[in-house]
């Protein structure tokens, strides 16, 4: 309901029965006596809208406080709770039939989640107590733990629940009795209800008074450990003991070996770190095939940095795809020039980054690449400004967001988290890398991470960029020489890809557009199509004069030259987008019969050169690299991502994975969290308008087949008590204008901290089972249960968000110079949040 006509609610609430009635005119009249005229047209109006016929389906699965079931009305299924059938049936009667006022009535019953949570809002804003706070928090929903990708502990032997009391003496020798909590050949873990009188790396004596009757024990001396670790939980003390192989106990080592793989289907084994590994595992499935960023594999041979592979999926293959030139030539060797590489090395770890800007520029069918670095083009205003503002003119624009990090060629190894002894085909698992893929590996030491962020609203800021023609020549400055072609790349790329998300295609070529009203032609290039061939974005000479919406016919002469099969000179589109310009247009092929040559010339076109991109069928050069390279990549993610599960239509954050540079969201994110967690709210603030970036954008997403992207502004004061007011946030496509997004952006270091962030989204594609079958069956033994609620999780996935630091580069397109940016960065509100690093939020 209009928030305008909320105060006359009890009102609209009287007239509903009445609506259909021939009287209801003169009832509105009495019941609205004192209400100004135009008013009671409004609440006129909106009684009719609520009693109009609904054609849509009711589906509460979780949105409610409530478990749904299926209910059929009129031959339509709706799934509801039982509290929203009964308000669906008592505003039937009211009706007296499915009308627009019984499903808004049942989408706002008591024990709707957003009711719940905007009604709790409310409290906290009247100044509720802090019980009522506590028990309406809506904020839970969106925090999840922090998963360390491929990052879980390894045992040497099994370790088995059983609890026994023992008596343990230090070097001192007090004692102090507690009960074990599990055992292993080479470690317990002790439970105590009072403080420990030991300190760590202290020898210890062990008596296990529990197994007196079972074991003859040496009533003279204990057993040797080494105390590695106390923790407390819930005010219990927690001793991790270790075996101390200097003072061995022979007897004592037969006598447990026998007993637990005698016992341990009768006490369980301890399958925490599995478990661990499960979970890890599984958010890697999810993670890697759809990573926005590319990883680039670096050497470093007599202190040269030489690129040497690159790791494709389904997503960044467009950034493979934008730097192959026309004869389907890697080139992104350009982009990571030598130079430019120092300039990285030379940074501290955590902000090793750069931003690059390029375009390319065909001509006689050859594309000549065009790159420059922001600290390149900061020597000189007038480079700057003629590569910025020329640059972003053309369609085939970008903006690419280039990391480096430290690795070792050990990440590569990935064994279970199950020991050797269970069996050889587990030992053959861990068995480390052959000798044959370490070798290529071994000089490998950094990992730069390559990141399309270009923005469309970005792009247009930086057309802003006002530039003297006469100036076009110090582009050559950028220009990559093309008999010069930088050392090749191997490319290795996933063999899991079972759900393909489509990509835009490149298409660099000459077209000809034509406009129906006036018969005019634009020349120009065309840049790359979309799935289908539904979609062309190209580049004309000189501005389009005809309008948004309009209708023009498209020609490709050099394509034409290739195929006799179809016409490829009259291919029919529509415009749907243009620059400021007017010289970049994207086009839409017209449905039906008029955009039929368009649609299956291009899917023809598609469907044969899809090859380029596919995986070999044939075995890998040296087994065993694509897993390695992916294993060493998880190893190392740059930026924070988040995974999302699916509950009905909702989409809630299931797990954080914490990036190793992009500091700031890293902070951001974990601010009003606990520990090990991450809380996303910030994200989804918008939640309450009609269109959710996060809830839209996934169903936008599985519509079409293709990722999303979106920017995200924020205005972050930590000082700040209540998180609502700490962060600020604001989806860029929300302003209205340039002048907005600087006017936000300037309040936001005013008070504290500006953070731009380059959010994508993904759906996920099906698990590769095999990578977790050996632990999922491991534990399958000993808690079917258990193995059950992993594969339900493991199911449960949905979609995948990525969240990329552009905060700089956003600062650079509105005209911020580098004090300001050094300033943003290095403010004092962000010193007061940092209280570990982000290695520290890794290992904790």
């Amino acid at each position: 309901m209009n928030q305008d006509l909320q105060q006359y609610a009890d009102i609209i609430e009287q007239l509903k029965p009445m609506v259909n009635e021939p009287e209801f005119n003169r009832v509105l009249m009495q019941v609205g006596a004192n209400i100004p005229k135009e008013k009671r047209f409004l609440i006129k109006m909106e009684v009719k809208r609520l009693a109009k016929p609904c054609m849509r389906s009711i589906d509460l699965r979780g949105l409610v406080d409530g478990k749904c079931k299926l209910y059929e009305h009129d031959g339509r299924k709706h799934y509801m709770d039982d509290v929203a059938i009964e308000k669906f049936e008592e505003q039937i009667r009211v009706f007296g039939s499915y009308t627009f006022g019984v499903y808004e009535a049942v989408q706002n019953t008591e024990n709707n989640f957003r009711v719940l949570r905007e009604k709790a809002e409310k409290r906290e804003l009247s100044g509720g107590s802090a019980a009522e706070k506590k028990k309406a928090s809506i904020l839970e929903q969106f925090k999840a733990p922090i998963v360390n990708l491929l990052d879980y502990r390894q045992r040497n032997t099994e370790r088995m629940n059983f609890a026994v009391a023992v008596e343990l003496f230090n070097e001192s020798n007090q004692s102090i009795r507690g009960l074990s909590v599990d055992i292993s050949l080479g470690g317990l873990q002790v439970k105590l209800d009072k403080e420990s009188l030991f300190k760590k790396n202290e020898r210890v004596s062990v008596y296990f008074r529990g197994l007196e009757t079972e074991f003859a024990m040496d009533k003279k001396n204990g057993i040797a450990y080494k105390l590695v670790k106390i923790t407390r939980k819930n005010d219990l003390i927690y001793l991790a003991l270790q075996r101390d192989t200097a003072n061995p106990n022979t007897a004592f080592d037969k006598f447990l070996e026998s007993f637990i793989h005698g016992n341990k289907r009768r006490y369980k084994v301890n399958m925490a770190n599995t478990i661990e590994a499960i979970t890890s595992k599984t958010c890697e499935q999810y993670f890697s095939p759809r990573s926005p960023t590319l990883p680039v594999y670096i050497d470093e041979i007599k202190g040269q940095l030489i690129p040497r592979f690159a790791m494709v999926n389904e997503v960044n293959r467009e950034t493979v795809s934008y730097w192959q030139d026309e004869e389907d030539e890697c080139r992104i060797g350009f982009l990571l020039s030598k130079p430019r590489l120092q300039l990285l090395l030379k940074k501290p770890e955590a902000t090793r980054e750069i931003f690059i800007y390029s375009f390319t520029h065909l001509q006689n069918e050859k594309v000549y690449f065009y790159s420059a670095a922001y600290e390149e083009l900061e020597k000189k205003d007038v480079l700057k400004d003629v590569f910025l503002g020329f640059g972003s003119k053309k369609a085939s624009w970008r903006v690419f967001k280039v990391t480096l990090t430290d690795m070792s060629p050990e990440q590569a190894h990935v064994p279970t988290s199950i020991p050797d002894s269970v069996g050889t085909k587990i030992k053959r698992q861990n068995t480390p890398p052959a000798p044959r893929l370490m070798a290529k590996l071994q000089h490998l030491k950094y990992l730069a991470h390559v990141t399309d962020v270009t923005s469309v609203i970005g792009q247009q800021a930086y057309n802003s960029f006002t530039f003297n023609k006469d100036n076009l020549s110090h582009l050559r400055t950028f220009g990559h020489a093309r008999n010069k072609p930088p050392a090749p790349i191997s490319l290795s790329r996933f063999k899991y890809e079972e759900q393909r998300l489509e990509s835009r295609y490149r298409l660099r070529s000459q077209i000809e557009l034509t406009i129906p009203e006036d018969n005019s032609v634009h020349v120009g290039v065309s840049e790359d199509i979309s799935v289908h061939g539904l979609g062309l974005r190209i580049e004309l000479n000189k501005g389009y004069s005809g309008e948004l919406e309009g209708q023009v016919e498209v020609a490709f002469p050099r394509l034409q030259e290739i195929t006799k099969s179809f016409d490829v000179m009259h291919l029919r589109y529509l415009v749907v987008y243009h620059n400021v310009e007017k010289n970049i247009l994207l086009l839409k092929a017209m449905p039906g019969e008029q955009g039929k040559s368009a649609r299956a010339f291009f899917e023809e076109l598609i469907k044969k050169n899809k090859h380029s991109l596919q995986e070999d069928d044939g075995e890998e050069e040296i087994p065993g690299m694509g897993q390695a390279l992916r294993v060493i990549n998880a190893r190392n993610p740059t930026s924070l991502s988040f995974l999302m599960s699916k509950e009905g239509p909702r989409y809630t954050p299931e797990a954080g994975i914490i990036g190793r540079q992009d500091e700031r969201v890293s902070l951001l994110s974990t601010h009003y969290a606990e520990s090990r967690q991450v809380n996303l709210e910030y994200l989804f603030r918008d939640r309450k308008l009609d269109s959710p970036f996060m809830q839209s954008g996934i169903k936008q997403v599985k519509l079409e087949n293709m990722p999303l992207r979106q920017e995200l502004f924020v205005s972050f004061d930590p000082t700040q008590k209540d998180q609502r007011l700490a962060i600020i946030p604001r989806y860029s496509h929300r302003f209205e204008n340039n002048g907005q997004r600087k006017a936000f952006i300037d309040d936001a270091m005013a008070r504290g901290q500006f953070i731009a962030i380059h959010v994508m989204l993904t759906t996920t594609g099906k698990p590769d089972l095999s990578m977790l079958q050996t632990e999922i069956s491991y534990v399958s033994v000993y808690a079917i249960h258990r193995a059950k609620e992993l594969e339900q999780k493991l199911w449960s996935i949905a979609a995948c968000s990525h969240l990329i630091d552009v905060t700089d580069e956003v600062l650079i397109r509105y005209g911020f110079d580098q004090e300001a940016i050094k300033r943003n960065r290095d403010s004092s509100t962000e010193k007061a949040v940092v209280k570990t690093s982000i290695q520290a939020l890794l290992n904790a």
